[in-house]
């Protein structure tokens, strides 16, 4: 039986209080990263990297800047690390991520690569390259298919109002290259990304909370056929928390349709866990 049986079946029956979630991406740290296994919460730790990455911001511009208490490191351990990466001292990938020693090295000497790109641009861009090369094949892909997902709609933004998106690709992938440089209608990509053309057709949608509702539906599908088969494993572990953390956001948005699409979520994962014939 999967590793991981007992922790999927294990999944708290979450309910709606007060229009907010009674379950979190925070209580998921409490409460099952320490189950994982060393190699396992290393996948956990590339989704709350986010956190971080918006503290390491927020702490370059202000060193006594209230920080999301989610990311992987405390106020105190990140402003250390800053300080000493300011120092020109090295920090192992195994004590800090590499791409944020860099992301801040490049702050202090002011020579990074991206210099066109804004801050949280460059940031994001050393990031999708950190977790594009996880081993895990779904949580790589699922980083590159976000990747793209963003960078065709701000590709798509450019065009729209003349403006030369170049610079705001992030990313050095192929599909990237194909978006700053393509003058096509589907950049040269329909051959290559096959959900181009929802996302050209999301990007028309003129209402910003209901683009922003579709395009998690997108992420939520893909996200559901990439792991159809994962019943109890890691990946169906980090689905999870993708979905969790975009409930939070739904409902933040629109309480009724947070609702709905909450009580689906807790229907499909209920029917998941049934044991499956081969395990019986």
């Amino acid at each position: 039986m999967s590793t991981y049986y007992y922790l999927v079946a294990g999944l708290p029956d979450l309910t709606l209080e007060d229009s907010k979630l009674s379950y979190t991406v925070a209580d998921f740290k409490t409460e099952f990263y320490p189950q994982l296994s060393p190699a396992d919460k290393r996948l956990a730790d590339l989704f709350y990297l986010k956190y971080d990455n918006a503290n390491v911001l927020k702490l370059l511009e202000d060193k006594d800047a209230c920080t999301d208490t989610r990311g992987n490191y405390s106020a105190d351990t990140l402003a250390g690390h800053i300080a000493a990466l300011k120092d020109g001292d090295r920090l192992p990938d195994s004590v800090f991520p590499s791409y944020l020693s860099t992301f801040i090295t490049e702050h202090f000497s002011q020579t990074y690569e991206g210099a066109n790109q804004l801050p949280a641009d460059r940031l994001a861009s050393l990031y999708y390259a950190y977790a594009m090369r996880c081993k895990n094949h779904f949580v790589s892909r699922w980083f590159e298919f976000n990747l793209t997902v963003n960078n065709v709609l701000v590709a798509l933004t450019g065009r729209k109002y003349k403006l030369d998106v170049a610079p705001f690709i992030v990313g050095d992938t192929e599909v990237c290259e194909a978006l700053r440089t393509s003058n096509a209608r589907d950049f040269g990509l329909g051959t290559e990304v096959d959900y181009l053309d929802q996302v050209m057709k999301i990007a028309e949608t003129d209402d910003l909370v209901e683009r922003e509702k579709k395009l998690d539906q997108l992420r939520w599908a893909w996200m559901e056929e990439a792991t159809l088969f994962d019943y109890f494993t890691a990946e169906r572990l980090f689905v999870f928390l993708l979905q969790v953390e975009m409930i939070e956001r739904w409902l933040s948005l629109d309480k009724e349709k947070g609702n709905q699409l909450f009580r689906q979520m807790i229907a499909t994962l209920k029917d998941e866990v049934r044991i499956p014939a081969e395990f019986k």
